[in-house]
């Protein structure tokens, strides 16, 4: 309800962008449309949780227990889903878990932790695209009639899900816009607090965001880069071109 309260304008805009994912086809094949829904959502769940829990991580090791005291230092979920962000997610194909709170007067060195924190999230479901990938090509070399299989054929979505989740994740969270991570990463890299124009782009970064999502911008980045690090991995990891 409080981001409801906070960002009505991003409110409609989403719901906006739920409305047409529907009037765009998606529901021709009710459930055809709730089968694929169900096969992605480890995707999401890993890619979210694994994502806010890498900055809840970062933050208390760097000596910040915020997150601890939170709740948000734990793989659960639970603890790491926006409601919006999950909604984005599944409709548009992209979007965010909920942010983690950090303290960063607790950090010895602010601008260099607050970077290591902004660049966990990001880091992380890089990894868990490369773990994955390497699993994947695992199966196909030494279970390969396995994957030929129902059961095979849908475990094998189910992996590359989790690969191209991660990967949409980690492009999405580094559009250099707030509330993101590649905006936090410039802060830090340029300092950009010190400029006149900061405090006004973060408070209205959400609505941003949204006009950039409502007309497409930041889907003619993210299609470009989640190929272009899927071709990154598939060159370590064949079966990825072969999916791709």
């Amino acid at each position: 309800m409080r981001f409801i309260k906070q960002y009505p304008l991003a409110v409609l805009l989403l719901l906006y962008l739920v409305v047409q994912s529907f009037f765009d086809g998606q529901m021709r094949d009710p459930m055809g449309w709730i089968m694929s829904k169900l096969l992605i959502l480890p995707a999401i769940l890993i890619g979210l949780s694994f994502h806010e829990f890498a900055h809840a991580f970062a933050a208390d090791r760097l000596g910040d227990r915020t997150p601890r005291m939170y709740g948000r230092v734990t793989l659960n979920p639970a603890a790491h889903i926006d409601p919006f962000g999950l909604l984005a997610l599944f409709f548009i194909g992209f979007g965010w878990g909920k942010p983690v709170v950090v303290d960063d007067r607790n950090f010895r060195n602010r601008r260099r932790d607050n970077l290591i924190v902004d660049l966990a999230g990001v880091t992380t479901n890089f990894m868990l695209a490369v773990v994955f990938a390497g699993i994947l090509q695992l199966l196909f070399e030494f279970q390969y009639h396995f994957l030929t299989t129902s059961l095979g054929g849908i475990l094998a979505l189910m992996i590359f899900y989790i690969i191209s989740i991660n990967i949409v994740l980690m492009i999405f969270n580094l559009l250099p816009i707030p509330p993101l991570d590649g905006f936090g990463i410039l802060t830090e890299l340029f300092n950009l607090r010190e400029k006149e124009w900061y405090y006004r782009v973060y408070d209205n970064g959400f609505i941003i965001l949204m006009l950039l999502i409502v007309f497409n911008v930041t889907g003619k980045v993210l299609g470009p880069g989640v190929n272009f690090v899927l071709g990154v991995i598939g060159q370590f990891f064949p079966v990825i071109r072969m999916i791709v």
